[in-house]
């Protein structure tokens, strides 16, 4: 081959390389174009859930229509086998946060920007939108007691329900009452343990923080695990109060005392890198349920 020709197939391999990686990288250009395929060159989706005795799964399932019955009303969650398993919230977010192609699903109060949330039919998982009913994957926040509570437990729960715990819940989750009275503290004195779900968590320790202020005399240990083990947790004594981020099964209701001290959404969410915005609740369904494998599946 002479020199001419030699330089010409150069500069032609070049100019092919060039285009192609022009084609290959127009996601990541800043016209917006990666928009317009709604994150399809994501590929096969991740699907991300919660531990089994999970009140945010149960009560995911149940609202997704996930958890199906059969002709004889048993429950069967229909969650696909592929799914990976986290067992905390902040696992959760982690998990989503660091792969572009996952989708799962977290408390409303507990979102941070390392992870985005998905409208849903249409609405922004907001509080304002749980509030008046128009984004719909919500649930309540319980507590639960061994028989009716007294001394610290029930000085406390009192607190939860009242203006000044309520003001606490609406900073993040939507409250139960707004008119609620002023709290006045009965001076209890001593420690008392609170356990279970850890979407309900955070919300608890900010509460027992502004309680320890009022009465300086009381002390709440806060633990997480999930609410499946809160409720047993009451039943059995480990835990002076129970947590639960759903409403609080058959079995669990003939043996607690149950009390709601708030509402919650559960948003849908997915890494920042994935551009689409929204999807149906018949699209999660069918995601969680493996019927929908792809992203370019639900492109927008």
């Amino acid at each position: 081959m002479n020199m001419k020709k030699r330089i010409f197939a150069v500069l032609t391999a070049t100019a092919i390389a060039a285009m192609m990686t022009g084609c290959g990288s127009s996601n990541n250009s800043g016209n917006g174009s990666g928009a317009a395929d709604g994150g399809s060159d994501l590929g096969m989706i991740s699907v991300v859930s919660r531990e089994d005795g999970s009140g945010t799964r149960g009560a995911f399932i149940e609202l997704m229509g996930i958890e199906q019955k059969d002709a004889d009303g048993n429950k069967t969650d229909m969650t696909t086998v592929d799914a990976m398993i986290t067992n905390k919230t902040d696992v959760m977010l982690s998990t989503i946060a660091g792969d572009p192609a996952a989708i799962g699903y977290v408390s409303l109060g507990s979102l941070n920007d390392n992870v985005k949330a998905l409208q849903i039919d249409g609405a922004e998982a907001t509080p304002e939108n749980v509030k008046n009913g128009t984004y719909k994957v919500s649930r309540p926040f319980n507590i639960a007691t061994k028989g009716e509570p007294t001394g610290v437990a029930k000085d406390f729960i009192n607190y939860i329900l009242s203006a000044d715990g309520q003001k606490i819940v609406s900073e993040d989750y939507i409250s139960i009452s707004d008119d609620a009275a002023a709290f006045e503290t009965d001076g209890s004195s001593g420690k008392i343990v609170v356990g279970g779900s850890s979407s309900v968590f955070p919300l608890m320790e900010k509460l027992a923080e502004g309680y320890e202020a009022i009465n300086g005399a009381a002390e709440i240990e806060v633990q997480s695990s999930d609410s499946t083990a809160g409720m047993s947790g009451a039943a059995d004594g480990t835990f002076d109060i129970g947590m639960a981020s759903r409403a609080l099964k058959d079995e669990e209701a003939a043996e607690l005392t149950g009390t709601v001290i708030a509402n919650d959404g559960i948003a849908v969410i997915v890494n920042n890198e994935n551009t689409i915005s929204g999807l149906t609740s018949e699209q999660v369904q069918k995601i969680y349920t493996g019927e929908i494998t792809d992203w370019s599946e639900v492109a927008e």
